[in-house]
């Protein structure tokens, strides 16, 4: 008999590193006092200062990581809410049904959570980490640590390092980290397994570190191994509609943002987005552009039908496939089955994005300035933790906070403790930083 994951385990609210504990009567949920610690965190706040795609901050509002994170939260409740609408019917005699009620919370959630590990200068500062030590001067550390470490470093995941954010007990702060509920943590796991087990790209869901948590929550929420020796496991299944709420948003905002950046003519973005409709629902949405005046607005009107369409076939595609996704025998992104019409249309977006935003000189200064930005922080800091006695080691180590692990006896703690450091840096604290390392900018006396 296929073995088969179910709801009632996967909807946990046991709170990771509070296991022990009761929790106390609460007139929001689990799954909602998640959502309002992660947005009331500064690890989140930090995100208006890090880099979606275009730079910051500029005379033109663009998205940047807090903004984008709103947003594929509110998609994402969207489509939590979708599918707890027809499960709870399809549930109805079962004693946990009342469970589902909450997958909207959780989803939004995880939303929330998803970029929380990513380093400044957008997905350009992950790179650039990468290209440190597979080969910049982070090479000289290639024998200072194993196998498994040394993989999590030349890999370097932004998807990892959001589940050690959450969940690691950094000095003086309490157990469990964040101590979120196992259910919204494993929402955000997009590659259940390590970094050693990557194939075609460097995306993981944990470091060697952070094995032992996400054991734990695999085996508290029943989730299937793939293979006999149980290093790769199947997703937690809300993990499907935050990535549909993450390919919708990304995508589609940076084409408006691309607009308004002038970087796509008006024309341009509006035949992009017709194209996910067709025959009489074309003609009506074309009307409903009609009666608008302003060309942004009309841009947002498209947008929010866009994104509307695609969250309701995402949502047909999670409700069609949901046996096999609790069976671990579904792999693909929702948003690679949607009707052949958006596909095509989502696909025609992509395209544009790749040849005429990720390439444009604005993004590609970025990645430059990020690169030699993030390589200077790496090399300072790492060589501090490796030789703490000198006297400029000491210097830089004395500004870092406490709560990062500069000084622990494992050289693959305080090398991950530098990672953690410099990848919660904002761009600007970043910048303002290589400045000062460079003798460029001084306190105001």
């Amino acid at each position: 008999m296929q073995q088969k994951m179910n709801w009632d385990q996967l909807l946990s609210t046991v709170r990771f590193g509070q296991e022990m504990l009761n929790s106390p009567m609460h007139a929001r949920t689990e799954f909602q006092r998640d959502y309002d610690r992660l947005i009331f965190s500064p690890a989140f706040r930090r995100l208006q200062n890090k880099t979606q795609v275009f730079p910051l901050p500029g005379s033109i509002f663009v998205h940047n990581r807090l903004t984008h994170s709103l947003e594929v939260s509110c998609v994402g409740r969207s489509l939590g809410n979708n599918a707890s609408l027809w499960m709870q019917e399809k549930y109805a005699g079962e004693p946990w049904v009342s469970k589902l009620s909450s997958m909207d919370d959780i989803v939004a959630s995880a939303c929330l959570a998803h970029d929380m590990g990513n380093p400044p200068f957008g997905h350009s500062g992950e790179r650039a980490f990468i290209s440190y030590f597979q080969e910049g001067n982070g090479q000289r550390y290639r024998d200072m640590i194993n196998e498994h470490q040394w993989s999590d470093l030349i890999n370097f995941d932004g998807n990892a390092n959001a589940f050690r954010l959450l969940t690691h007990q950094f000095h003086g702060r309490r157990q469990g980290g964040f101590a979120l509920t196992y259910s919204t943590l494993a929402s955000i796991i997009k590659y259940p397994y390590p970094s050693t087990e990557c194939v075609k790209k460097s995306k993981y869901g944990y470091f060697e570190a952070e094995k032992d948590s996400f054991m734990k929550i695999v085996n508290e929420l029943g989730i299937l191994a793939l293979d006999e020796e149980e290093k790769r496991y199947c997703r937690h299944p809300l993990v499907f509609l935050v990535e549909a709420a993450d390919d919708i948003c990304y995508q589609i905002m940076d084409i408006e943002d691309a607009h308004n950046l002038r970087l796509l003519s008006h024309k341009t973005v509006v035949e992009l987005l017709l194209e996910f409709f067709e025959g009489e629902l074309q003609a009506k949405v074309r009307r409903g552009v009609g009666h608008i005046v302003d060309e942004n607005e009309q841009i947002q009107y498209l947008r929010s039908r866009v994104i509307g369409l695609l969250v309701t076939e995402c949502s047909r595609v999670f409700r069609e496939h949901e046996d096999e996704i609790l069976e671990g025998r579904f792999n693909s992104p929702l948003i690679t089955l949607i009707d052949e019409v958006p596909a095509k249309a989502y696909k025609h977006c992509t395209e544009v994005a790749f040849t005429r935003i990720y390439n444009s000189s604005d993004v590609v200064d970025i990645e430059v300035a990020g690169h030699q930005i993030i390589s200077v922080l790496l090399d300072k800091f790492l060589d501090a933790v490796i030789h703490p006695h000198k006297a400029y080691s000491q210097l830089l180590l004395d500004r870092v906070p406490l709560q990062y692990e500069m000084r622990s006896e494992s050289v693959y703690s305080r090398i991950l403790a530098v990672l953690d450091y410099i990848s919660g840096m904002t761009d600007v604290y970043a910048l303002d930083l290589y400045r000062k390392i460079y003798g460029m900018s001084l306190p105001s006396l």
